[in-house]
């Protein structure tokens, strides 16, 4: 392919550099800008026009001299090399090593803009797939080929969370062929390295390709940065038949640079001065996850982002609620208690649950169980918003014991240490464990069989260290 330095630099603004007479130019090429020294700066075409090119500069354009600038147009996108190798390694956003580590030497390249999973050759997501977060296993199950974002405040442990799900995920009976693509977009020092230690202490590191965009990196780059780690996972899945878990944090820097650069192109703003097409764009990436039919491998998605004052309603989440099947909803109430996961049950749900738990994925009482505990929680919390009025003492015993329900929910099932990796079977028989804390008369979701089973009362009445259930 043909490459023609130009050097007809019309004018520089901020990180961008506008070229005049540069014909057959291309949306998204790569572009290398030389500086009067011969230092070389990396760049993108993000705008074409008859009379004018305009390049976004990573570097930016301090310091450039626009009658000694030679700028090179590569007629060619950003690709990453692709091998196995690249399970282990650590990259920035457009693929290049950031672990000291030469570069990954492969004839295997690919562009990163690739295109959402086709709908027709979409296969149904199914299986569960286990965190070992028994919030999120045993109340909003994710299955394999599911897009399941986290919901978080500025403040909140979501980047802990990540780190426990990206160390304790796994596919059951699929150990061997499991992957994750951990993708982190402009983030602090502190933190990157806090997410490249802590999965290289866990031992998990060498089953993770891992993509870093720090919070003084070039925003344009966190644009690049998940397009690269899903080409990546789209690699490993649809290529090498694995198992990908893709974990994005945080979509909300993604965004803001999405608004940053759009704003320097002069878009027409939209809601908070996000750009019209900022669902368009979100949902060019998590469309990229899902299942393919006939085809073995599989991208499930967990996408964190922080909702800027704690705004559900912003546009950043709640454009990716439309595309996403659910939503985790970290609590800021929670947290201030000390409880850790702080995740707030009853807003969060995951909408494919159904479609991977039961007696041949999980256990034949999960669906019921976690039916029960919402309907028991949901209850409590009227019970404690009634204790708050009147007086804990003015309640009846029955409203008494959805108290110590409600406690004892949040301290053991809810909270659990942050390397606390439960089964499924664990998180299950700690549910029946609080609610044999309520009359089995109170449990109208379990069948009898499930009470007789599970529910810690034998046969002929409660044990000696039982309590004696009253009715109200």
């Amino acid at each position: 392919m043909k490459e023609i330095e130009f050097r007809t630099a019309a004018s520089a603004r901020g990180a961008l550099l506008f070229m005049a007479n540069v014909p057959g130019v291309a949306l998204g090429d790569r572009v290398q800008v030389r500086d009067r020294h011969g230092n070389i700066r990396n760049g993108q075409v993000i705008q074409t026009a008859t009379e004018l090119v305009m390049v976004q500069v990573f570097e930016g354009t301090d310091d450039l001299d626009l009658e000694s600038t030679w700028v090179r147009f590569l007629e060619r996108p950003f690709e990453v090399a692709l091998s196995p190798d690249i399970l282990g390694r650590v990259f920035n956003g457009v693929g290049q090593p950031r672990d000291g580590r030469p570069p990954i030497v492969s004839s295997r390249h690919a562009n990163v803009n690739g295109a959402p999973v086709n709908p027709t050759a979409r296969a149904y997501p199914r299986e569960f797939m286990q965190t070992g977060v028994s919030t999120i296993d045993g109340l909003n199950s994710l299955v394999r080929g599911q897009k399941l974002p986290i919901f978080s405040g500025s403040g909140l442990p979501h980047n802990r969370l990540a780190a426990q799900i990206v160390r304790q995920a796994k596919l059951p009976g699929e150990e061997s062929n499991f992957a994750i693509v951990f993708a982190a977009m402009g983030v602090s020092h502190t933190d990157a390295r806090f997410f490249q230690e802590n999965f290289a202490n866990s031992g998990v590191l060498g089953n993770v390709v891992m993509f870093t965009n720090l919070a003084d990196d070039p925003p344009i780059e966190r644009l690049i940065l998940p397009r690269a780690a899903l080409t990546a996972a789209e690699y490993l899945a649809f290529e090498l038949d694995r198992h990908v878990l893709v974990v994005l944090t945080d979509m909300t820097h993604y965004a803001e640079a999405l608004r940053e650069v759009a704003t320097a192109k002069g878009d027409v703003p939209a809601r908070k001065g996000y750009p019209g097409y900022l669902y368009s764009d979100l949902a060019e990436i998590y469309e990229r996850a899902g299942r393919i039919k006939n085809r073995h491998g599989s991208i499930t998605m967990v996408p964190v982002l922080s909702m800027p004052s704690d705004d559900i309603t912003h546009p950043i989440p709640d454009l990716t609620g439309y595309i996403t099947e659910g939503q985790i909803v970290l609590s800021r109430d929670l947290h201030n208690q000390g409880i850790y996961p702080p995740v707030t049950i009853m807003p969060s749900l995951s909408r494919l649950m159904k479609d991977g738990i039961g007696k041949d994925d999980t256990r034949e009482d999960h669906a019921r169980v976690s039916s029960q505990l919402y309907a028991s929680y949901a209850r409590a919390i009227e019970a404690r918003n009634l204790a708050s009025i009147i007086g804990a003492e003015e309640l009846s015993r029955r409203d008494r014991q959805y108290l110590r329900f409600a406690d004892e929910f949040e301290r053991r099932f809810v909270g659990q240490g942050e390397d606390e990796d439960r089964s499924i079977i664990e998180t299950l028989d700690l549910a029946w464990d609080l609610l044999s804390l309520l009359p089995p008369d109170a449990l109208s979701r379990v069948s009898e069989a499930d009470l007789a089973k599970y529910h810690h009362r034998g046969p002929d009445g409660p044990g000696p260290e039982e309590p004696q259930w009253q009715s109200a």
